[in-house]
Order: C-alpha cells, then sequence, then structure tokens
C-alpha cells in the first residue's frame, strides 16, 4: 500500500509541518509513505486553521481520503480563503438558509474574529467531513464538532504525536536563563507558540503582576510571534513590567533551550478551536508541568499530570493559584512534571501513535 502525505512541511512556520514530517518518518516503518505523492492507494490530508492548508484542503474534497484535523474549527480558514459570496454560500451550506443573514453579519465583522466566540461556535466541518473516508481528531472536542457536522463521518480520535526530540545540553540551558536575566533560585513561567487572542496573555499577564507581588522570584517568559498587529500594540506595552522576558518565533533547538529553562508552561486556550496543543505535549513530555485550560480538548489527560485551570471569569483567580501553588512548594512542579512525562511517554509515543494510523489507512483504502 502506497500512502501519499499532504500537508505543510519544514521549515514552514506552523506546529502542523513538524507533526507531519515526524507522523511521515514513523509511517515508513510500516510501509510505502511519500509526502506530496501524485498518486497513491490512500491519501493522508493534514488540515489546519490557516491559508498553508488551502490546496491541501482543495485536493481533500477533490480526491477524498483521511483528513487529520489539527484545528477542528476551520471557520478562520474560510474567512481567508473565500470572498464574501462564497463564504457566506459555504456558512448557509453548513447551518442552513435561516442563518444567510448572520453569515453576512460574521462576514462583515470578521476583524474580531480571532476573539469573538460566534466564529469559534461555527466550525464550518460539513463539507470535509461528508467527503473523507474517514477524519481523524486528536481529543473528544473535536470528535463532537465533526459529528454535530456530520453525524454519519467515521471519526477516529488518535492522541497528538510526541517526537521525541534531540534535547541540548545543560549548559545550553544554564545559558539561556542566564540569557533571559534570570536568577538561579527565580521560577521562570513560559507561554510558547503563535501569540493570538484566544491564549489568554492579558489574563496572564493580571494574574502574573498579582504573583510578582506576593513572589518576586517569580519571571515570566513570552515566546513567540505575535499573529495579529492589534494584539501585539495592545500586548507590547505590558511586556516592560517586572520579571517579564520576551523572545521573537523561536527555531527548533532554541525552543527547546528555552523551554527546557522554564520550570512551567502556561497553555491557555479560550475560545478553543477544538486543537490539541502540540506545545503542551511537548512540554509535558519534557517533564515540565503545564498549565492548561479546563476544557473538553484536554479531558484525556490525567488530572494528576497537568494543571487545570477553570475557563471564564474565575480564570485569572484560578491561574494566580495554581502559579502560587507551583512558586511555593517547588517539589510539586518537579511531581506534576513528572506524572506529565509519564503519561506522555505511555500514551503519546510516535512509534505507537503511527501504528494506529496505519490501523486507520488500511481500514478505509478502498
Amino acid at each position: 500500500m502506497k500512502v501519499g502525505c499532504y500537508a505543510p512541511w519544514p521549515p514552514a512556520r506552523t506546529g502542523v509541518a513538524d507533526y507531519a514530517a515526524a507522523l511521515m518518518a514513523a509511517l515508513r516503518r510500516h510501509g510505502n509513505v511519500e509526502p506530496d505523492a501524485r498518486q497513491a492507494d490512500i491519501a493522508l490530508y493534514h488540515l489546519g486553521n490557516n491559508q498553508l492548508h488551502r490546496s491541501i484542503y482543495n485536493r481533500a474534497l477533490a480526491q477524498p481520503g483521511i483528513v487529520v484535523l489539527h484545528d477542528a474549527v476551520l471557520h478562520h480558514f474560510f474567512l481567508g480563503a473565500l470572498d464574501r459570496t462564497a463564504y457566506v454560500d459555504e456558512f448557509v451550506y453548513n447551518y442552513g438558509e435561516w442563518n444567510r443573514q448572520l453569515a453576512e453579519e460574521l462576514w462583515r465583522r470578521r476583524a474580531g474574529s480571532g476573539f469573538d466566540r460566534r466564529y469559534f461556535d461555527y466550525p464550518m466541518l460539513k463539507r470535509i467531513a461528508e467527503r473523507s473516508r474517514a477524519v481523524v481528531v486528536h481529543n473528544p472536542a473535536a470528535a463532537r464538532m465533526v459529528h454535530e457536522h456530520f453525524p454519519g463521518a467515521a471519526v477516529v480520535e488518535i492522541p497528538h504525536l510526541f517526537a521525541s526530540p534531540e534535547l541540548p545540553a545543560d549548559w545550553e540551558v544554564i545559558r539561556m536563563r542566564q540569557r533571559l536575566g534570570v536568577p538561579l533560585h527565580g521560577f521562570l513561567f513560559g507561554v510558547f507558540g503563535y501569540l493570538r487572542e484566544s491564549k489568554r496573555l492579558f489574563g496572564i499577564l493580571r494574574a502574573f503582576a498579582r504573583l510578582r507581588q506576593l513572589r518576586p522570584d517569580a519571571w515570566l517568559l513570552i515566546a513567540g510571534a505575535f499573529v495579529s498587529s492589534d494584539l501585539a500594540r495592545a500586548v507590547v506595552p505590558l511586556l516592560s513590567g517586572p520579571g517579564i522576558v520576551r523572545l521573537p518565533y523561536l527555531p527548533e533547538r532554541d525552543f527547546w533551550r528555552a523551554a527546557l529553562a522554564v520550570d512551567a508552561c502556561i497553555n491557555l486556550r479560550s475560545p478553543a478551536a477544538g486543537e490539541t496543543s502540540g506545545i503542551a505535549i511537548r512540554l509535558m513530555g519534557a517533564g515540565k508541568p503545564v498549565l492548561l485550560t479546563d476544557a473538553e480538548e484536554n479531558s484525556r489527560y490525567p488530572k494528576t499530570a497537568c494543571l487545570r485551570i477553570e475557563p471564564g471569569l474565575a480564570e485569572e483567580d484560578s491561574l494566580l493559584h495554581h502559579m502560587l501553588l507551583l512558586t511555593s512548594v517547588k517539589e510539586c512542579a518537579g511531581e506534576i512534571g513528572l506524572r506529565g512525562s509519564g503519561y506522555i511517554v505511555e500514551h503519546h509515543q510516535a512509534a505507537r501513535i503511527a501504528e494506529q494510523y496505519w490501523e486507520t489507512l488500511c481500514a478505509y483504502r478502498q
């Protein structure tokens, strides 16, 4: 059996590219797998919520295969890929003619799509779910969204892949902390990845400012590129506060230097897009405690393997409470990190995930 894999590939600045490359390497232990193959017995399409996936989406409709939904909300993809008329028609195809007026309003107000919950409440999955032989998702929230759009869809939940990296040496990690100006005894929290409205930066910064008054040895690293220039203009002035350090987008080696330099990772999502965070998987796999939004997307992780932050009005207080816990009882951070790492090693290792993919590919090959 020949499998064709279609995805953005490294060095594209997206976690989907890294995921697809790691999965393809693991799948090749089972059979013939070719990137962007002209012809194959079955196709594996990696879809995300940005324009890097436009040609892949179109091909997945024209030549149906198995789709991997890295984001289960494709609404923002359509906002960027379609003009007004096509967008409204696609929305109506998903949700009915009686919602045409809502579609027109959402198109007019699309500048606020990064934080307006309505854009997340309408994932627009019907067409790809109907056309695909099967849809692979990484968590129960994504599976539910697919079935809500097409109850007859064949949905397979496969955990997000963790590819064990070649980690930097201890001295590189120590040098990274020195570069950031974090003292040896300091407790460093980190936020990684593309910085968008849904990553709750304002709440994180407010909680950290309150924490710093109680724990002067607390530090916060914000690492990544801003997706929105409006968000950057609003957030950047707040990054000059005490204890806050900033890094831009990090290539792979520098990412791991920074990831291992932090003592804990903050990885919040609200509104969520049905995604399983690759950053969270990587940091948990590396033994770092991760603070996650308590949401359906994260429900598979054991409660003892991460720290769950209440969403909504309680978010800031919940985050502060857990940050205080980690900075007050530092043994707690190490214990949670070990439990998280153990869970990722058992359930998310590349070899195990590739077996599940191969079984799915064989089952849905025509």
